[in-house]
């Protein structure tokens, strides 16, 4: 029987999958991806080496097993499109996919602006009223939409991150409002269901990756106008120090997935202890090594620092996504 390939993830195993259907298979599977699905699974398929043919056999024979499993046959098609895509995309992300899909609503305008840069994004939507900014930010992955936030003025940061956490429910004639303003046209009109969007994890996760020194003034603008919303923001946010939170087996998972140039600059004037947790989750050859690449890796500049955090915060958050490791710390699922 062929060995288990323990140290695939879900999208390696996704890359080997495509890469044994053929160019013209994989290109008609990806072109229903989402821009940030079609570049992890892009980088995923560039950087596979030495795949075994049991791990192919594994990965296929795994695929196969799932679709027998998985069989819409016998049972409705709503609660066999949410289980399928909860268990692809996860709760957070399949929310707003389930809701476009099984409430008819048409998303092509919002998600065109997925496939753009932070700049022309901006371009489009800058003057526009606050709350259509708002939908914008809450419908954008939570790293394109804290792009987009720290290239708009500085003076409407705080409100509208305000307006994010503030929302729970849009209803379809503000969706109608910004598909006309892309010149994309809703269907089903403005009686159907309310979609759901925004929130206060939705903002927690966009001021994620917002630079730190952008953070810092949204953030204090923020508690000026609502205390108490600032700190239930800040309880769900989940920075690079929070990672000291994360237990030994995640934190090794983790390591498997960074890359030694990155953890070296991202862990440049942090606290011993998180330090200290890295290293003791670490071969002690490996510990040696990177406690020398620190001593003499030189000044680097805050901004490189801060890249490299966040890279490593992102790699995280998808592993979490994947199931694989729990976020411990602000930010994080208590676990019972």
């Amino acid at each position: 029987m062929a060995e288990q390939p323990t140290t695939l993830t879900g999208v390696d195993k996704a890359a080997i999958f495509l890469m044994t259907l053929g160019e013209q298979a994989a290109a008609q599977i990806i072109k229903h991806l989402g821009p940030r699905e079609v570049q992890k699974i892009g980088v995923a398929m560039a950087s596979l080496q030495n795949v075994s043919r049991d791990m192919v056999n594994v990965t296929v024979d795994e695929f196969v097993t799932k679709i027998h499993e998985q069989t819409a046959l016998g049972i409705g098609s709503d609660e066999y499109i949410r289980k399928v895509l909860v268990d692809a995309l996860g709760e957070d992300k399949a929310k707003g996919m389930i809701d476009r899909i099984l409430l008819g609503g048409n998303t092509k305008g919002l998600e065109s602006l997925k496939w753009m840069d932070a700049r022309s994004v901006v371009e489009l939507i800058r003057f526009e009223h606050p709350q259509i900014i708002a939908i914008v930010l809450s419908y954008l992955d939570s790293d394109q939409a804290a792009e987009v936030l720290a290239a708009l003025p500085e003076n409407t940061r705080a409100d509208l991150l305000l307006r994010v956490a503030t929302m729970d429910a849009v209803q379809p004639a503000a969706m109608k409002e910004l598909n006309d303003m892309l010149e994309v046209q809703l269907r089903g009109g403005s009686s159907g269901q309310a979609s759901t969007m925004g929130g206060i994890k939705c903002a927690a996760n966009i001021l994620n990756f917002v630079e730190r020194s952008i953070e810092a003034g949204i953030s204090e603008q923020i508690a000026e106008a609502d205390s108490d919303l600032s700190q239930k923001i800040h309880d769900l946010m989940f920075t690079f120090e929070n990672l000291i939170e994360v237990d030994d087996r995640g934190i090794q998972t983790l390591l498997r997935e960074v890359s030694t140039e990155n953890l070296v600059l991202a862990l440049k004037g942090t606290e011993d202890a998180l330090k200290n947790k890295i290293f003791k989750n670490m071969s002690q050859r490996a510990a040696d090594m990177l406690r020398d690449d620190l001593e003499t890796k030189g000044p680097v500049r805050l901004s490189e620092v801060e890249a490299a955090q966040k890279e490593i915060i992102t790699i995280a958050r998808r592993l979490a996504d994947e199931g694989q490791i729990s976020l411990g710390g602000a930010g994080g699922e208590e676990m019972v």
